[in-house]
């Protein structure tokens, strides 16, 4: 690839990785706008339970698959960048919206950690084939660690950036008893955030509770594939320290925590961008040594 070998990119595996300088002058040295293939959105039926929203780019492995956070969507920043990645060097890319958000169909006042979950593996088992590398944000990065520990020979390695592992329930359960006892006798609690004009997220009582089944910071967790944790050490909604609960608890010997002083939680910066780009493609970089 000449253009590749101009910009003095690497050659690993057959394939040209993304240097630091970043996706956009990639795509302007290889003629390409804005190094993009759009995929278009598609919906997954399921007989049992609501239809969810995806998009899909054909390609090789290892595929990547975007897991976003709490309210959030896959047209955010980080869905999107990844996709760009993914159509530059032929990887396969899915990103989709969990049961009630977005696209997807659903009421998302009726959602579980459990459900979400469930629509992690849909997505796995209908629209991948070969392994996968997660790369989940907040929320997603809790849900990536199950679906590992679900589907261990599918899942290659996982990226996670600002994993809020067991988050909810630990936050719930450092309110003074009586704030407890309000939440369950109203049924609603306003999780407090900063990315929303209200200031909180409404969860029912009743989420709360389900999400008590889904905790995976009091024991190991088994998951024993390659792990990049990235987190923003002034993160005001999740702290960085879960991120270091998670390399600590999991089997997995090949973890790096990559901790962003300036970082916020969403991760957003065209730095931070960068950064979980060049996660990935080295990650891709690594998995083809190992095969």
């Amino acid at each position: 690839m000449a253009a590749a070998a101009a910009l003095g990119l690497r050659r690993c595996g057959g394939r040209a990785s993304v240097p630091l300088l970043g996706l956009p002058l990639l795509s302007a040295a290889l003629g390409l706008p804005a190094c993009r293939w759009k995929s278009s959105v598609s919906f997954l039926t399921r007989p049992d339970r609501p239809n969810l929203a995806y998009r899909k780019l054909k390609g090789r492995n290892p595929g990547v698959v975007f897991l976003p956070g709490l309210r959030s969507n896959m047209n955010g920043q980080k869905a999107t960048a990844l996709e760009d990645f993914c159509s530059c060097l032929g990887h396969a890319y899915v990103r989709f919206d969990y049961t009630g958000c977005g696209s997807s169909q659903g009421n998302f006042e009726e959602c579980t950690i459990g459900k979400w979950r469930k629509d992690v593996l849909s997505i796995l088992d209908e629209l991948t084939d070969g392994p996968q590398i997660l790369v989940g944000s907040s929320l997603g990065g809790w849900l990536m660690l199950h679906a590992a520990i679900a589907r261990p020979d599918k899942v290659a390695a996982l990226v996670g950036v600002a994993v809020a592992a067991d988050h909810l329930v630990t936050a719930f359960r450092r309110l003074p008893i009586e704030a407890q006892k309000e939440i369950e006798e109203k049924g609603e609690w306003k999780f407090p955030t900063k990315h929303n004009e209200e200031g909180y997220y409404s969860l029912t009582y009743d989420f709360i509770r389900e999400a008590e089944n889904h905790c995976l910071l009091n024991s190991p967790i088994p998951v024993t594939c390659p792990i990049r944790l990235i987190h923003g050490m002034r993160d005001g909604d999740v702290p960085w320290q879960i991120s270091m609960q998670v390399a600590d608890r999991v089997l997995s010997k090949d973890v790096d925590v990559i901790l962003r002083k300036a970082g916020q939680h969403r991760m957003s910066e065209k730095e931070d961008t960068k950064l979980l780009v060049n996660t990935v493609d080295d990650l891709i970089d690594k998995l083809a040594t190992l095969t």
